[in-house]
């Protein structure tokens, strides 16, 4: 399942007229039935709300006065995300004639026109205060307290994720909640503002529009409609066309093969780098130890010692916490054992929770290898969003394989990975196209699709050993030879610094001689794998004087190369 919480409105979304009809409770509670939360987000006041909506226990919790108090109705526990009104502005307000004033808990309401009078209010006594409209209302709340801001407090406080999250809405306060959650919905009778914020727009209006929704979301979990929410995407790369390649969010398993060596770690790191710039949650298996530095995520384990299973799920409970599992300590042998434990309560909190989002598998073959047996490692039949990162796509489960829609190819000989993975499911081959060092090979299984090269995108933040080998390690054959024109010269760069001191004594001549030839952006590009150093060294071609070039390209290398 991919959303587990429905949040919506109150006025003019759920209710008409400030009441909700029998039909629309009675849709409520068959999506209560199917396992999942109703939460009420509204700008009203709690006092004002039970008078109009006796049946608001319907509901699990309310997002109160407009994001600034959370209200669970079993208990009637309540929790202020922000101070009291202070008598002080109040008195203030009446001062300057304002009429009528709600105050709440926090919340402090009037309507328009008096907007002016309030803002003055506030300049005057030089207060932090935000002031918001709803169809008229204007409701006045400290800095930084909305719908989308009360809905997080609630979800990290029930260890749900914005990603499993619903919203409908259809007044101007309503826009943060609706860009705040994996899909957002507008009623038909909703302002222009908030359809075109929305990410789906019923065609009927108030309760009907929800019970609507609700429809979508018991028939088929919103899949009708995920077409529609490019937003969340994961973008990797570009196709020859310049196109943009990306891949949905929550889909079926990939493979990413290729031979040792050949790129695999680096383009994972983009994948990682994609899912953190759309919050989503990961947790990587690393049985190597290639990503201890890994920015943005808990490292958990070392070569030494590894805490037990059950340890790592209140961690992963925590919807914002990636983790990164080192297994160095693990014998080879126990691996699969090691992995059908973990797996059984990631599964597990996976199906409570609806995450963490994505696994990743390196080396996935010591882990679910085929010869370990299918029993071993049960995957669930429905299991999804997982990546397993293989050289030798033949030694995995063939269950796992089986649970394979798409298969990333990067380095040299291409063809291996695929011929094994239709060997072992007794596939045909499809036509397989040849790939440079900045391609990887993208056979999308489950569209049908044929496999094609795409120039995949280079992470921003290389990992910091892969990074210091570039700048100051030894580079062996992939280093850079300054030959001069007419081979006059034989100096050998193994790294960027020693490119940076060979270039800034080169003279005029030679520097010019492989700069034009585009030796330095492709050496940038394809053997330091640095994509934004490439462009750099594309900009200095553009520039005639040799030292203006020089200038440009040796302080990227210094300012982002040196230690």
């Amino acid at each position: 399942m991919r959303y587990y919480i429905l949040a919506t409105d109150y006025d003019g979304t759920l209710a008409r007229d400030g009441k909700v009809n029998d039909q629309t409770v009675g849709k409520l509670k068959q999506l209560k039935l199917t396992g999942r939360i109703l939460v009420l987000v509204t700008g009203r006041e709690m006092r004002y709300l039970t008078e109009d909506f006796p049946g608001y226990k319907i509901f699990d919790h309310i997002v109160a006065e407009n994001g600034a108090v959370l209200y669970e109705t079993v208990s009637g526990k309540e929790q202020l995300l922000g101070d009291p009104p202070d008598p002080h502005f109040i008195r203030s307000l009446e001062e300057h004639g304002v009429r009528p004033i709600s105050v709440g808990k926090v919340i402090v309401a009037t309507w328009e026109p008096y907007e002016i009078e309030v803002l003055q209010v506030i300049k005057e006594l030089g207060l932090e205060r935000q002031v918001i409209f709803n169809k008229g209302a204007v409701m006045i709340l400290p800095s930084g307290i909305n719908k989308a801001s009360g809905l997080k407090a609630l979800l990290n406080k029930l260890h749900y994720s914005v990603h499993n999250t619903v919203a409908i809405g259809d007044a101007e306060n309503d826009g943060t909640m609706l860009e705040l959650v994996e899909c957002g919905v507008a009623v038909s009778n909703a302002l222009p503002s908030v359809k075109g914020i929305a990410d789906l727009t019923t065609s009927a209006d108030h309760g009907k529009g929800v019970m609507e929704l609700i429809d979508i979301l018991i028939k088929d979990d919103l899949k009708q409609i995920a077409p529609k929410l490019s937003k969340h995407c994961l973008e990797l790369g570009n196709h020859k066309d310049g196109s943009l390649f990306s891949i949905n969010p929550y889909r079926s398993g990939i493979l990413l093969s290729g031979v040792s060596g050949g790129g695999k770690t680096t383009f994972t790191l983009a994948i990682i780098e994609s899912l953190i710039r759309k919050s989503y949650q990961f947790c990587l298996i690393d049985p190597e130890g290639d990503y201890l530095n890994l920015e943005g995520t808990l490292v958990i384990g070392n070569e030494t010692s590894i805490p037990p299973v059950e340890e790592l799920i209140p961690l992963l409970k925590e919807p914002e916490q990636n983790l990164v599992f080192c297994i160095l300590s693990i014998p080879l042998a126990e691996r699969p054992v090691f992995f059908a434990r973990f797996l059984m309560a990631f599964s597990k909190l996976r199906y409570d929770l609806g995450h963490p989002h994505w696994l990743l598998l390196d080396e996935a073959h010591h882990l679910i290898p085929a010869a370990a047996g299918p029993d071993t490692y049960p995957l669930p039949e429905d299991f999804q969003n997982f990546i397993l990162i293989s050289t030798s796509p033949d030694h995995l489960s063939i269950r796992a394989l089986s649970k394979i829609g798409m298969i990333m190819v990067i380095g040299s000989n291409t063809a291996y990975p695929i011929k094994q993975y239709c060997k072992v499911l007794q596939k045909d081959v499809p036509p397989i196209p040849e790939i440079t060092e900045s391609e990887i090979c993208v056979w999308d299984i489950e569209k049908e699709t044929a496999p094609t090269a795409i120039r995949y995108f280079w992470p921003q933040k290389l990992l910091k050993r892969h990074k210091r080998k570039y700048a100051q390690g030894n580079m062996a054959s992939n280093s850079f030879i300054f030959t001069g024109i007419e081979n006059k010269l034989h100096l050998v760069a193994p790294n960027l610094m020693m490119f940076k001191h060979i270039s800034e004594g080169i003279d005029v001549e030679s520097w010019l001689f492989h700069l034009h030839r585009k030796d330095f952006s492709n050496w940038f590009r394809n053997k330091v794998h640095d994509e934004n150093l490439a462009k750099i060294g594309e900009e200095g071609e553009k520039i005639r004087d040799a030292e203006l070039s020089k200038k440009l390209i040796l302080d990227y290398i210094g300012e982002n190369y040196t230690y």
